[in-house]
């Protein structure tokens, strides 16, 4: 089996994820027909585009006070799909993101900070197969109708979650830095 496209990253977003906010005072419902939660990594310098089938996003945003608002997103591991069985059965292995013991991958808002309108710095608490880290990323924040559409990148090192243990350690075949993107839809 080529790892091309096996390639666990997750989150989340993430996973990952995901995140945060909109411009409610109550929590808002995740559109998960319209979210998504992708992932983007190299394998051999090639880009490999892979996505999460299941997550939920709970959001709870104050615009006229950022500060305040929570977000979180929990990611299943076993919804990771490249596109093909056999590679999504291969990356919920132990060496990839050992589905078995760490199921869910998950990511909490610490902070929020506006930049400008409609801009935000998010910072927070990314926790895949037993690791946590701390992460920041931009946030961009409109209106969609009644909804409220959340969408960010997340960069991450895989290496700091132990994604890709063994021979798989090896950046030179997967490299190291992996994108979560993420595209929530969501409204009261």
């Amino acid at each position: 089996m080529t790892l091309h496209r096996i390639l666990p990253f997750a989150f989340a977003g993430f996973a990952a994820c995901c995140m945060t906010l909109s411009a409610q005072a109550a929590p808002l419902k995740t559109d998960t027909g319209k979210s998504t939660v992708t992932i983007v990594f190299k394998q051999l310098n090639v880009p490999v585009n892979a996505k999460f089938k299941k997550f939920n996003a709970q959001i709870d945003f104050n615009e006229a006070k950022p500060e305040t608002s929570k977000a979180s997103v929990d990611i299943d591991i076993g919804s990771f799909d490249l596109g093909d069985p056999e590679y999504n059965q291969e990356v919920t292995k132990k060496e990839w993101f050992n589905a078995a013991q760490f199921p869910k991958a998950t990511f909490v808002a610490t902070s929020i900070k506006p930049v400008s309108a409609g801009q935000f710095n998010v910072a927070g608490k990314l926790s895949i197969k037993g690791k946590t880290s701390d992460v920041q990323f931009p946030l961009t924040v409109k209106k969609d109708g009644a909804a409220q559409v959340f969408d960010g990148t997340v960069p991450i090192k895989r290496l700091t979650y132990n994604i890709g243990e063994g021979d798989w350690k090896d950046t030179d075949t997967v490299a190291d830095e992996v994108l979560i993107k993420f595209h929530i839809v969501a409204a009261p």
